[in-house]
């Protein structure tokens, strides 16, 4: 008879928990983002200065005599992967320069202008997928982990 009843609230308490979870809204899903757009977004907006192949300008490392570098890779040899997802979003909607103010590096000059009034939020993170799916498996996973470790402060 112990087991019986046992059993039975059990079996109660798993038809509980399975009404609870089905009557819960499911959680929003990321929206998928749309990699083919990212990338007729890239061509039009972004190759010319980063180049067609993400492969960047030359001797993009290297401050111009204005103070300016030149636009880097966004290819797996160059640094954007370095960066979470919430700085690599800020740096293309509001410009190189006031992306690090805003996080306190001041008197950076910037070849970078703000896209925000020429994009919408949805297609510079279009453009950010398209970008990250060029990237090697590994490469994809360190960047994934900065964004979470971005995410966490």
């Amino acid at each position: 008879m112990r087991m019986m009843l046992s059993v039975a609230v059990l079996a109660a308490a798993a038809l509980g928990a399975l009404v609870w979870v089905l009557s819960v809204p499911a959680m929003a899903e990321a929206p998928r983002r749309d990699i083919a757009a990212g990338a007729a977004i890239y061509v039009e907006t972004c190759a010319a200065c980063h180049g067609a192949a993400l492969e960047g300008q030359a001797d993009w490392q290297r401050p111009g005599p204005d103070g300016i570098l030149p636009a880097p890779p966004h290819d797996e040899t160059g640094h954007t992967w370095h960066h979470g997802d919430g700085m690599l979003f800020d740096y293309v909607a509001l410009g190189g320069a006031a992306a690090l103010e805003a996080r306190g590096v001041t008197g950076f000059a910037s070849g970078m202008p703000g896209f925000s009034g020429v994009l919408e939020d949805a297609e510079i993170r279009d453009v950010l997928a398209y970008i990250r799916s060029t990237w090697p498996d590994r490469i994809q996973q360190v960047q994934a982990a900065r964004t979470q470790g971005e995410a966490a402060r």
